[in-house]
């Protein structure tokens, strides 16, 4: 395969002029990089480079110009804004660069297509008057000053323009119309100037193009093929059929030859997989099925540039020598998410700081290691405390010596001052750097440099211009900048595999081209104009639409498939996010305007996913694990620990075996477990001092008065001295006082209808050995009763529920599912627990009462425990000696299955269940 640029140069060896004496100008300095591989190749004999150019750069030498980018100009326009608005109708700076980039943006457009600004803007001003038209006679304040900004900007564009003009500075669109003024000057010089590889010229380029052809010291050479030039609908030759068309210099000039290389055999793949990731696999696949010398002639061309890492990740190991244009956006470096966690920190202005923000700072992997083992200590005590907020003393003071500089550069108070931010954010970056340096981790410091330089850009631009008022402010010109800085790979620019963007591909050829994400809103990009300009005014002045991006890539796409003889085209199958899963229109018209020599093939690609079905795990017992469960005898087992058992082996072998429990979070809304301790508390507390007693009205009364006291303390204790003054933690306070105002409502009217109560015992711990002859050691039962009590002289266990429980969650029919159906008889597994810990204690008088009083289910008043017939309607809620023999029996059942060595833990599959709406 001969390349365009090869016979380019093919061509002008046989001029007069001698190479090293022509000036070139590519589309990109990449193109220029190729020209001189090219040109060493082609040379029989030693010469000097000629001067090679990028278009951008060409201008700024005709121009004489130094370019400015537009974070300087963002700032020089704001000045000028100041000058020429009143200060009544001034924005700040931060509402200013809201719509100041699109009006740039629309500045650039209207210099590099010469367009007389004081029509076009007074055109554009008509427009928005009408558009907002006012029914009454006299405008309002809004509409006069919104009608007055459009009248401004011929005056905003001049002044800016001749700013930067005095400095001899400019932004790209001024450097054009300067360099578009200054050509005739520029030409004087006679040199031969040769034009490689443009498309979509603006009419600046085509204005300077067209001079220095007419007068006889320039040729420009178009990379078209016959194939799309012969076909006037075909988007790939609308700008190039148009110039041929109406330029003056080929009235009497024919143009360089079209190639004929799009029809010649080609093996083209349509490749649909679903998501980026996807698409990275499966090109690794491809690549690993190339031959070597393959490679060395191969393109990988990125739609999105967020498939660059993906693909980095899924390049085979085979590929030695790999070339990457596209630079890595330092924006995805890891450390860049530390900046971000600090500017949101302090853009909040709070006196104290969130707890989650915080610990996004310590625990980031760049400060981690520097902290050593103080941030992991913060975190346990902002969980263990609950500590919701955090004072910036409060922070520093866990902190060692050493490291209370770094903590204060992060959580000290900035009062919104942008310069003492950027002062501590320098202070930080130095710290990490010597911690960097210690372990020569030289990707990460390469990284850190980069901020480091940005971070000084946004210094020395808050130095010159006082704009920046606030953090939020600063915040935004760090993400403009971020997102454009790159940090470059180092490669050998000529060797092995090529991965690059679009538009770094121009005036290059590959034999093979992989190109990826050819999804309709990627290639092409469709409408995505950010401009103040309409469509139709665009299309009155010539201005590029969405319609003529679209032909730029259209171009583009095409001219990558010119010469390759092997081309892998990829697109998105999934319809998730923005994108829509169509492919783009690019591969519809490659398979309908197919070619005969083109070998065209479909795939669509979907990874292989194994069908698992879900093995129960299980667990032998090894001899340690048996010491634990003997220690766990002897301590007691609860009856939390048996229906955790019950419900789910593997789970009780996790948390009292093992010792795994869930990690302690912050509560930031209020748990159901921490509302039911509160509310449990409380009662202890009213109810304690009353055992041995008979409950009276006047002492229920008493309770009725302490209780909001009560919750309010439990809370403080329990949860949080933060007031639950707002959100759902107050809506969660209100109804722990509403649970105990009921609770103490409902035992006032047991009291009014005659019920005689005594407080045998409150919240008693309890542990009592349970005989089981088959083991060869002690086993015990432990567990907290909350509440003992003689009703009208029977024997009543009661358990506190904050959750809603029914009495059919209190029925027995058979003893031996008991131990086995978590669902239906785990509340009365814990309630004739209960009872056994008090009957085994000799406190227990039969018969007796068990069961639990839901504060959700308080009509229902006290539930109890009732023993069912099965097959019959009678029931018997007594608790007999008999009854918990019955229990025990099955209870010693489970307990020795527990301790048996030959017994696994073996998972039960756990029924989901599905709530109502």
């Amino acid at each position: 395969m001969e390349s365009f640029i090869r016979e380019v140069l093919q061509d002008l060896k046989n001029s007069p002029t001698p190479l090293s004496e022509i000036i070139f100008i590519l589309p990109s300095k990449r193109a220029g990089s190729y020209l001189i591989k090219e040109l060493s190749i082609l040379s029989d004999e030693n010469i000097f480079s000629p001067t090679i150019y990028s278009i951008e750069e060409f201008t700024e030498v005709v121009s004489g110009l130094e370019p400015i980018d537009n974070t300087i100009t963002l700032f020089e326009f704001y000045e000028v804004y100041k000058e020429f608005t009143d200060t009544e109708n001034r924005e700040d700076f931060e509402t200013f660069i809201t719509w100041a980039q699109s009006l740039i943006h629309d500045f650039n457009e209207i210099d590099r297509y010469l367009i007389d600004y004081k029509p076009f803007f007074n055109y554009l001003s008509e427009i928005q008057d009408i558009n907002h038209w006012y029914l009454k006679d006299e405008k309002t304040a809004l509409i006069k000053r919104y009608l007055a900004f459009w009248k401004n900007l011929p005056f905003y564009y001049d002044a800016l323009s001749k700013r930067l003009l005095s400095r001899n500075e400019g932004y790209q669109g001024l450097i054009y119309r300067k360099a578009a003024a200054n050509i005739k000057s520029y030409a004087a010089s006679r040199k031969k100037h040769v034009f490689i590889g443009f498309n979509a010229l603006n009419a600046s380029e085509q204005y300077i193009i067209q001079f220095l052809l007419e007068v006889g010291i320039a040729e420009i050479h178009w990379d078209l093929d016959k194939t799309f030039y012969n076909d006037s609908d075909h988007g790939a030759s609308i700008f190039i059929r148009d110039y041929l068309k109406n330029w003056k210099y080929y009235e009497e000039n024919t143009p360089n030859r079209f190639s004929a290389n799009y029809e010649k055999e080609k093996q083209i793949e349509l490749i649909g997989v679903p998501k980026n990731i996807g698409q990275a696999k499966y090109l690794g696949e491809i690549l690993t099925n190339l031959e070597p010398d393959q490679l060395k002639n191969t393109a990988i061309v990125l739609g999105e540039e967020e498939l660059l890492l993906p693909v980095l990740n899924s390049l085979p190991e085979e590929i030695q020598e790999l070339n990457i244009t596209m630079g890595f956006p330092i924006k995805n470096a890891p450390i860049n998410s530390l900046f971000e966690n600090l500017f949101q920190l302090h853009i909040n202005k709070n006196n104290s700081f969130y707890y989650k923000e915080v610990i996004s700072i310590i625990n980031h992997p760049s400060l981690n290691t520097l902290l050593k083992g103080d941030a992991e200590k913060l975190i346990i005590k902002i969980n263990s405390e609950n500590l919701v907020y955090l004072e910036p003393a409060q922070i520093v003071s866990n902190f060692s010596k050493e490291l209370k500089e770094l903590i204060t550069a992060c959580f000290s108070h900035k009062n919104d001052s942008v310069s003492s931010f950027l002062s501590d954010i320098q202070k930080i970056i130095q710290q990490i750097k010597i911690q960097l340096k210690q372990e020569k981790d030289k990707i990460s410091l390469e990284f850190l440099y980069h901020f480091h330089v940005l971070f000084n850009k946004l210094n020395n631009l808050n130095e010159k211009y006082p704009h920046l008022k606030t953090i939020k402010s600063l915040y935004g010109f760090y993400r403009e900048l971020v997102g454009t800085e790159t940090l470059d790979f180092q490669g050998r620019p000529f060797q092995g595999l090529q991965l690059m963007g679009m538009l770094e591909s121009r005036a290059l050829d590959f034999e093979t081209v992989i190109i990826t994400s050819l999804n309709e809103g990627v290639l092409p990009a469709g409408k995505s104009d950010n401009s103040f300009i309409p469509y139709d005014l665009k299309q009155e002045y010539n201005l590029p639409t969405y319609r003529e991006k679209d032909a730029v890539y259209t171009y583009h796409f095409y001219r990558l498939l010119q010469r390759a003889k092997n081309v892998y085209l990829f697109y998105n199958t999934e319809t998730d996010g923005l994108n829509s899963g169509e492919k783009s229109r690019f591969i519809t018209q490659l398979e309908i305007e197919k070619q005969p020599s083109h070998q065209l093939k479909k795939l669509l690609i979907s990874p292989e996913v194994p069908t698992t079905g879900k093995d129960l795990k299980k667990v032998d017992k090894t001899p340690d694990m048996m010491e634990k469960i003997k220690a766990l005898a002897y301590s007691g087992f609860s009856p939390s620990a048996l229906t955790t058992y019950i419900r789910n082996p593997l789970d009780f072998y996790q948390q009292y075996v093992l010792g795994v429990r869930d990690q302690e979070e912050v509560e930031e809304t209020v748990a159901f477990n921490t509302l039911g301790t509160v509310v449990h508390n409380a009662l202890e507390n009213l109810y304690k001092p009353f055992e041995g007693k008979l409950l009276t009205e006047e002492i229920t009364k008493d309770f009725i008065k302490q209780a909001n006291r009560e919750i309010i303390k439990e809370f403080a204790d329990t949860y949080s001295k933060v007031p639950l003054d707002k959100g759902k933690n107050l809506l969660i306070f209100e109804v722990a006082k509403r649970y105990l105002h009921n609770f103490l409502r409902f035992e006032l009217k047991r009291i009014e209808s005659g019920e005689e109560i005594e407080i045998i015992q409150i919240e008693k711990d309890l542990k009592i050995k349970l005989p089981i002859d088959d083991l060869p050691f002690s086993v015990y039962l432990r567990g907290k009763v909350d509440r003992l009590e003689n009703s009208n002289g029977t024997s009543r266990i009661i358990d506190y529920k904050t959750g809603k429980v029914e009495s059919r969650h209190l029925n027995v029919t058979d003893w031996e599912e008991i131990t086995k159906d978590y669902d239906n008889y785990s509340k009365s597994f814990q309630v004739l627990t209960y009872a056994s810990l008090i009957a085994l204690e000799k406190d227990l008088k039969f018969p007796a009462e068990a069961g639990i009083i839901s504060f959700k289910n308080l009509k229902s008043g006290f539930l109890k425990f009732e023993k069912k017939e099965a097959g019959t309607r009678k029931k018997d809620s007594l608790i007999t000696q008999e009854t918990l023999e019955m229990f025990q029996k099955e209870l010693k059942r489970l307990i020795m299955e527990i301790c048996d060595p030959k017994i696994p833990f073996i998972e039960k599959e756990i029924k989901k269940k599905y709530g109502s709406f």
